[in-house]
């Protein structure tokens, strides 16, 4: 959660309603200002929080205000042990903690939706949350966000490069195969040129990537072979392969090995 708060947002958002005052009725002290700023921090970000320090201070001190507690008493909070107090903000909001079922359903549905188009991991996490949000599920904790993340990833990156194998056929399969052979002196020539930057605009340059071209045509890749992938996505496997020596290729599982050379 952001630390900076303008006076008219801390009002907007850190209010006490009806139903909040409701809630927090028989609370008093350094209970009564924990509970009310994890209540209104879970409405706001669908989770809770890890560490004091992520109410920002702002808050903290409007909404001791409202209480009647001292905004230093919220250091005697015992935020790892209120359970009951998660038990009873997930009920009034209709929420209910991520079960297994769920972290399968969330990793099926980032594997579709969300890596194809987006690589950036932080990105990844946050677009997690939100759809747990949503579907009204308190996150699970952060190693287990990890493990669905990775499980994701790993899950589209399959489903990648079995596609693109499958269009290749076992033609272009080989031949790309055959580039990253042991002792094929022109298989690594040809992928040290086309890592190669290109250099000033020039007459030898041109030359150049005409023969960057031709090499690359001879090697029968179909048309459309990531037609349907975005660009950021088809870059990202380039990167990778740019990186690549061809003992590396060898070193790689044959499905992404594949592909990481298709792209490059």
């Amino acid at each position: 959660m952001r630390q900076e708060w303008s006076p008219e947002d801390v009002v907007a958002c850190w209010t006490l309603v009806d139903g909040d005052w409701d809630l927090v009725a028989n609370k008093t002290g350094p209970t009564r200002l924990g509970f009310c700023l994890m209540l209104k921090f879970f409405e706001m970000e669908g989770r809770f929080p890890e560490f004091i320090e992520e109410f920002p201070q702002p808050a903290v001190e409007y909404v001791a205000g409202l209480v009647k507690v001292p905004a230093t008493e919220l250091a005697k909070y015992d935020l790892a042990g209120a359970k009951r107090h998660r038990k009873q903000i997930r009920e009034a909001l209709h929420f209910r903690p991520a079960t297994l079922d769920d972290e399968e359903r969330l990793t099926a549905w980032l594997a579709v939706e969300v890596c194809p188009v987006e690589l950036v991991e932080d990105r990844q996490r946050e677009a997690l949350l939100v759809e747990c949000r949503a579907r009204k599920i308190e996150p699970p904790g952060r190693t287990r966000i990890e493990k669905v993340l990775v499980a994701a990833r790993n899950r589209w990156e399959k489903v990648f490069c079995a596609r693109t194998i499958e269009r290749l056929g076992d033609v272009g399969v080989a031949r790309l195969l055959a580039l990253v052979a042991e002792d094929n002196e022109d298989g690594a020539g040809l992928l040290a040129l086309l890592k190669r930057d290109p250099g000033a605009v020039g007459l030898d340059s041109l030359l150049t990537e005409i023969t960057k071209l031709n090499d690359v045509r001879r090697l029968g890749l179909p048309e459309g072979l990531f037609a349907d992938c975005s660009e950021k996505l088809l870059a990202g496997w380039r990167s990778r392969a740019i990186k690549m020596y061809p003992s590396g290729f060898r070193d790689t599982a044959d499905d992404a090995r594949i592909t990481l050379l298709a792209a490059l």
